[in-house]
Parts: C-alpha cells; sequence; structure tokens
C-alpha cells in the first residue's frame, strides 16, 4: 500500500489537505465502529430543539470545527484519506443569475462518506447488514424526532440557518408556528402561483420537477459517463422492472437532486394519466454528487428506497418515468392528493408529492426522442460537470 503523504493547512475557517499520493486503505471494524458512533452522536445532537441545524447535523464538513469533532471518533489517517479522495461539497450554477457557488458538504453526509468508502474493502462493507442497518436506523430515529410535538422548537433555527424567511410568502401556511412538527415544516406546501410553468400553453415542453441541483442527459450512456459512475446502475435495476426499462433504453434522464434547505416536494414534469406506481425497498445511503460520482462504488439510485410512477404523456401518448428516491434520513416519500391512482390525470407542474426530512431527488426518464433537453443544462451536466440550481416548472426542454 502507498503512504499517504499530507500537508494539513489550517486557517480559521477551513481545514484543507494537498495530496501529494493517495491510496484507499481497506476499513477495519474499529474504523466502521467509529463512523457509525459519529452518526449516533449527530442523529442525537439534532435532539437539541433550540440549537440552530449548522451548529451539529448541518454543520461544514470542511470547517475546523468540523474536523475536531470527527478527530474525537476517528483516527487522523482516516479523516485524512477521505478528505484526499473527495470533495467536501460541490460547485452549482445558478441558471437564473448564471453564478457558481460552492455548497459544502453538510457533517452528517460527510459521516455517511466515512461509512461507505474505503477503498478496496468498500463492495463488502457497502452492502454489509449492519451499515444497512445502522442508516436505516438513524433515518427513522430522525423521522421521528421530526414527527414530535417537540420538534416544532427546530423549525424558526432552521429557517435562520439557512435564510428561508423571504421564502416564506410563497408557501400556502406562511406563519412558522402554524406547523406542528418539524416534519410537516420540512414538507411545507408553496402556492402554484409562486411557480408558475414555463410555456404553459405549449404542453410540448417539459418542466422540471423540483427546486433542486439538476444534471440533465440527452442519453443514458452519456448520464454513466459524465455522473452516475458507480457500478450496479440499470435501467431495470432503477425502475425494479424489464419492461419498463426497455421503454426508455436510449432515451433521456434528468436528475434532480434536493438540499435539505430546499421545497422539498416534487411536481410533474409532463401531463399525463398515472399508468402505475410501484414501491421498492431499499438503503439510505447518501445521495450526494460525491456518492454519485465516484467510480468502483455501487450505484446509489439502484439502492435506495424509491417509488417509480409512470405516466402516459396527454400530448404525446409516450410514457414517462418519474423515480422518487429516498436518501440519507429521509423518512419517508409520499404523495397527495391522490395522484398514485391509477388513472389520475395530473398537470404538469402539479405537486405529485412530498419527502420528509433530509435530502433526496427525483429521476425523470424519457424515451428517445421525446425531448430535446435544453443545451445549457447538457453543457453544465457534461462539459463543466456541474449541477445547475432551477426551480420547480422551469422549462427542461421540449419535445422535437
Amino acid at each position: 500500500m502507498s503512504p499517504i503523504a499530507t500537508d494539513l493547512q489550517a486557517t480559521n475557517d477551513n481545514v484543507t489537505y494537498k495530496q501529494t499520493d493517495y491510496e484507499p486503505h481497506p476499513l477495519t471494524d474499529a474504523h466502521y465502529d467509529a463512523s457509525a458512533d459519529a452518526l449516533k452522536e449527530l442523529t442525537t445532537r439534532a435532539e437539541n430543539k433550540n440549537q440552530p441545524p449548522t451548529s451539529h447535523i448541518h454543520g461544514s464538513s470542511s470547517t475546523a470545527e468540523s474536523h475536531a469533532w470527527l478527530s474525537k471518533f476517528l483516527p487522523a489517517t482516516t479523516i485524512q484519506a477521505v478528505e484526499n479522495k473527495f470533495h467536501l461539497g460541490n460547485y452549482v450554477l445558478d441558471r437564473e443569475t448564471g453564478e457558481k457557488s460552492w455548497e459544502a458538504m453538510s457533517i452528517y453526509v460527510r459521516v455517511g462518506m466515512h461509512l461507505l468508502y474505503y477503498g478496496s474493502a468498500q463492495e463488502e462493507a457497502l452492502h454489509w447488514q449492519k451499515t444497512l442497518s445502522l442508516l436505516k436506523a438513524q433515518s427513522e430515529k430522525m423521522g421521528l424526532e421530526y414527527d414530535a410535538p417537540e420538534s416544532k422548537q427546530h423549525i424558526v433555527p432552521f429557517i435562520e440557518s439557512f435564510s428561508l424567511a423571504d421564502s416564506l410568502i410563497e408557501m400556502v401556511q406562511p406563519d412558522p408556528d402554524a406547523y406542528s412538527t418539524f416534519n410537516e415544516f420540512f414538507a411545507r406546501e408553496i402556492k402554484e402561483s409562486a411557480r408558475p410553468i414555463a410555456h404553459p400553453d405549449n404542453d410540448l415542453v417539459t418542466s422540471s420537477p423540483a427546486d433542486c441541483r439538476l444534471t440533465a442527459f440527452p442519453t443514458i450512456d452519456l448520464a454513466t459517463k459524465y455522473w452516475i459512475k458507480g457500478f450496479g446502475f440499470t435501467l431495470a435495476a432503477l425502475v425494479g422492472d424489464e419492461a419498463i426499462a426497455a421503454q426508455f433504453e436510449g432515451g433521456s434522464i434528468v436528475i434532480a437532486r434536493l438540499a435539505p434547505q430546499d421545497y422539498h416536494r416534487w411536481h410533474a414534469p409532463v401531463s399525463g394519466t398515472v399508468r402505475g406506481i410501484k414501491e421498492i425497498p431499499g438503503a439510505y445511503y447518501t445521495v450526494n454528487p460525491q456518492a454519485i460520482n465516484e467510480p468502483g462504488t455501487l450505484d446509489v439510485f439502484c439502492e435506495n428506497k424509491r417509488s417509480v410512477m409512470t405516466l402516459e404523456r396527454s400530448s404525446t401518448g409516450a410514457p414517462i418515468a418519474i423515480v422518487a428516491v429516498g436518501a440519507m434520513l429521509v423518512g419517508s416519500i409520499k404523495y397527495v392528493n391522490g395522484v398514485d391512482t391509477i388513472g389520475a390525470e395530473v398537470r404538469r407542474g402539479q405537486c405529485l408529492g412530498a419527502f420528509y426530512y433530509g435530502g433526496s431527488t427525483v429521476i425523470v426518464l424519457y424515451p428517445p426522442g421525446e425531448v430535446m433537453l435544453d443545451e445549457d443544462l447538457v453543457k453544465n451536466s457534461t462539459e463543466l460537470g456541474m449541477e445547475t440550481y432551477v426551480k420547480v416548472g422551469w422549462r427542461m426542454g421540449v419535445k422535437a
């Protein structure tokens, strides 16, 4: 094994490492147990109802404070190895302003990376029953915490931490005090007027399914070349059905990642009739881009809990698949207003469902020739290798 050679550079705010030589090291029971203990402490610290989330579960993973906290659990070589191997955040392009911003990885995601990625032993570790059980238990723990009436005290600190006050006027219920639990606030509903769909008179246009960080690929092959690099990704594995998957071979894919601070519902990208709903049980791995982009690891989209809705598009009769993917610390995926009824009619821009706590993802699949994705979204996703920040209803493309 090659030595790890690093130069630690600390500032008042951040910790960075310079890599000269690095090779992943095997996961040991001690390292695993230390990472598990760190995650358990984070979810326990989140029970402190009066502390802002950025002081515990959503603290930036790149700060000196977070580094010092991790050092209580993990040996220095383990911390350095992960910091060398992975970026501790992601660049995102704002489609409206054209500005590029840095989105730091939250500390809970960072701990999730420690649990999952340990070089030569990673394939075994990722499938360890105790890893799956740990992530399930901690996700359910957070769900129960945030369903409790006491969790209401989390709402205002969360709003303040993520500067959400100005966005509340867009919500059906703008008063934070009117929500009975944190999860009720987290899955808050937005006014339709706050997210008008682009080109409402042209039903050949497709819309963003969420306020999200989005990547868009004209073909599945491009998606696996530039973005989805883990092993095990196939359309059949994603949707859990060979026949459904066959309809989308050679087609396009849009991946919408919702960060915890985002409005956490998803909407119909097209108008159509619901033809199927398939619930697929699974794991609770992180869906951070660092997990998606890493070669040699399993594909978390095909491992995580998810729900697949298939539509028959009103304007063309083509099948469309909308896959809601759960993630680390996501308690549940819930449809709203009966849209999960076979034969239900949905409008482009209509709310379909809500995620309860944590980051999550919505994937939309189009068959070949059904959409020409907008050039800027494709360029950002392929040439620049970055997500684009967009909102519900914004145009994603149009049928040629």
